[in-house]
């Protein structure tokens, strides 16, 4: 058997549109970039480079009501609660986590609940009045590990209402009232990946994969049976993708300021779901190590007509309804699509395969909400989801934590992404039952 030549993970599909616009197609990890083990890159010059990390920021706006979301039981035999029943076939993929004090929250100044309980969670410092204390933990992380990256960071969104001011629409802070705004159309984001702008894809008359079609036949040849297949299954994942964005309706376009009094008019779960399916081609494809995801905005105004809820907004659900045991029931079954849409995160991260394992095995995707205890806007004992193996996180488990939201992101940034990022502000100490 003659030996496949190695190769290089930074390998792009590159070919030019009929304007002249530059197309790129990342690849997915394929055998031939890795050594014999699967468990390094095989550089062409022979050495072996370890498998990068990912991080993944992933919010949600208002909260939960946690006797619906927060397990009773501690460790590893804790009891799928209804609002984490989506994530019930990935139990061993992540680590419950309650009870994370968000400190920068009670800080004196100027603000309301949700203004201060946004700067506490991104960035840990109290809101400064205009936006984000300081820089978001996802930031700091792509300082320390994304400058080697087509882009540094991804800052994705879901929800296109832009309500309220700087803090509620932003979660990704480069510093103190530096707000990156997250991408919230589909379109932008895959030119943006693609680098195209082409509109005879949008109008569904010719594919991306047109242009790099020659270089992907080229490629074919020297790969063997493995990666040959595991090529075509890729782009053809892609050009479902690209028609399933060129497919959408015109007026998934463009922002509104707040959603129609009828009911939304956006279908946010095929959003979201073609967000995620762009995120995880960047990851897979190496193109980012770092993303935000805001699946909906701080103190967001939603309605959820795909579950027949349209009576009143997110937010106004979380304090106008609450009190009642069917606005409870209301809250949990909202409470639940938000987690059936991270499920299916983890899900597609699962399902590439990148070395010996697979893309989860080198990501830690963390799952954080604005406030714990939705109607009271508590920030005493947060909710969070970590998912993912990276750094030999402990997964299988539900833990009460004893320690910040500092405490958490320090941990998570340097004992389990690998970011050295040395200290974060109310972070004092690393917390042991993590990793």
């Amino acid at each position: 058997m003659v030996k496949s030549k190695r190769l290089s993970r930074r390998k792009f599909l590159k070919g030019t549109g009929v304007s002249g616009a530059a197309i790129t197609v990342g690849l997915p990890p394929l055998e031939q970039m890795f050594n014999g083990n699967g468990t390094a890159y095989a550089a062409e010059t022979g050495a072996a480079d370890p498998i990068e990390t990912r991080f993944i920021l992933w919010f949600n706006g208002n909260g939960i009501v946690e006797k619906y979301w927060i397990p009773q039981q501690d460790g590893e035999g804790f009891e799928i609660t209804p609002c984490l029943q989506p994530l019930a076939r990935f139990r061993d993929d992540i680590h419950v986590l309650s009870g994370v004090d968000n400190a920068a929250a009670r800080s004196a100044g100027p603000g309301n609940g949700h203004h201060k309980s946004m700067s506490g969670l991104v960035s840990c410092e109290g809101f400064s009045g205009r936006g984000a204390g300081g820089a978001s933990i996802d930031q700091v992380i792509a300082q320390r590990i994304g400058n080697q990256s087509r882009f540094r960071s991804l800052q994705i969104g879901v929800c296109q209402e832009s309500f309220g001011e700087s803090i509620q629409r932003n979660m990704s802070w480069a510093g103190r009232d530096r707000p990156l705004p997250p991408e919230m159309l589909p379109h932008r984001l895959f030119d943006r990946l693609f680098g195209t702008k082409e509109e005879y894809w949008l109008q569904r008359k010719k594919s991306i994969l047109d242009a790099v079609s020659g270089e992907a036949k080229s490629l074919k040849q020297s790969l063997g049976y493995g990666d040959s297949q595991r090529l075509d299954e890729y782009l053809a994942s892609l050009r479902s993708l690209e028609r399933s964005v060129a497919s959408l309706p015109p007026e998934y376009s463009r922002v509104v300021e707040q959603p129609a009094e009828g009911g939304d008019l956006k279908d946010w779960p095929l959003i979201a779901k073609l967000q995620t399916d762009l995120l995880v081609h960047a990851l897979a494809s190496r193109q980012t190590r770092v993303a935000s995801y805001m699946l909906t905005k701080c103190q967001g105004l939603s309605r959820f007509p795909w579950m027949g809820y349209t009576y009143d907004r997110h937010h106004g659900y979380t304090h106008n309804q609450s009190s009642s045991p069917q606005g409870q029931r209301t809250m949990r079954d909202i409470c639940r699509w938000h987690v059936e849409e991270f499920a299916y995160l983890v899900a597609r991260l699962k399902s590439i395969p990148e070395g010996n394992g697979t893309l989860l095995d080198n990501t830690c995707a963390l799952f954080v909400h604005e406030h714990a205890e939705a109607n009271s806007h508590k920030n005493s004992g947060l909710a969070m989801i970590a998912a993912g193996h990276a750094g030999g996180m402990k997964t299988g488990r539900h833990t009460r934590v004893a320690g910040t939201v500092g405490d958490l992101y320090l941990t998570l940034a340097e004992e389990v992404v690998g970011a050295a990022i040395g200290s974060f502000p109310t972070g004092d100490k690393k917390l042991s039952d993590i990793v």
